[in-house]
């Protein structure tokens, strides 16, 4: 059974099909810019797309209020926005934002549904997928929950390393601060910390990743531990 891998399909999941299981979604496929900030999901919204990322990276947000924010996960082209559709959910709990703009394959979800529903390998490679993000959310959460800031802060900035494939990318403390749950003066305090080592450099809402072997040694097991999963979808 050959699979639609391609240089011209960049997204992981789509790529993994099944070459005839991949045209049948490709119909319905729109690729669509990812602004920078720009919300895909709100609270309570009624799910009328799913996006499978290209490039750039999604925030899944969320909180109690707009001031009590805390990142639960992060998707990049490995992945797809919208999984609670496979799931049967037809609106969403939690923020999606766009933190690191790029494209994606924008998808109607009455479409989706459908494929879906014929089974398939579609079906089995979301399961996996679903199992990898359910990894992702309960690591970080244990993460968030136990280890300091600047660990934490180093997974986060390997993670959307690992999903940007740039060393440069944009980001402001604020929007740090609300992915990490934790006030703006913690993560300056650990942002510096990481300057002062020389892993990172961080000047006007630019930050450059200099020493992703030292972030590494920075950060805590809970990093692998998510890569692993992630990396074993597309096996």
């Amino acid at each position: 059974m050959s699979s639609a891998k391609s240089p011209t399909i960049p997204n992981q999941l789509l790529a993994s099909l099944p070459k005839k299981e991949y045209q049948a979604l490709q119909v319905h496929l729109e690729e669509i810019p990812l602004v920078f900030e720009e919300f895909l999901y709100r609270p309570h919204m009624v799910i009328s797309d799913v996006y499978f990322p290209n490039s750039g990276i999604i925030s899944l947000v969320a909180g109690v209020n707009e001031r009590s924010t805390l990142e639960v996960g992060l998707v990049g082209n490995e992945g797809m926005v919208g999984l609670g559709v496979f799931m049967g959910v037809d609106t969403v709990l939690n923020h999606a934002v766009v933190q690191g703009a790029g494209s994606a394959m924008k998808m109607k979800a009455t479409a989706f549904r459908k494929e879906c529903n014929n089974g398939g390998s579609l079906m089995r490679l979301l399961l996996r997928y679903s199992h990898s993000v359910f990894t992702q959310v309960t690591q970080s959460a244990v993460c968030n929950q136990l280890h300091s800031i600047d660990a934490r802060l180093s997974r986060w900035l390997l993670m959307t390393h690992d999903r940007m494939g740039d060393d440069e990318f944009q980001i402001t403390q604020e929007f740090l601060s609300n992915m990490l749950g934790v006030r703006r003066e913690g993560v300056n305090k650990a942002a510096g910390d990481l300057q002062k080592r020389e892993l990172i450099r961080y000047s006007r809402g630019r930050l450059t990743v200099l020493d992703r072997p030292g972030l590494e040694a920075a950060t805590c097991g809970c990093y692998q531990i998510i890569k692993d999963e992630t990396s074993s979808v597309h096996m």
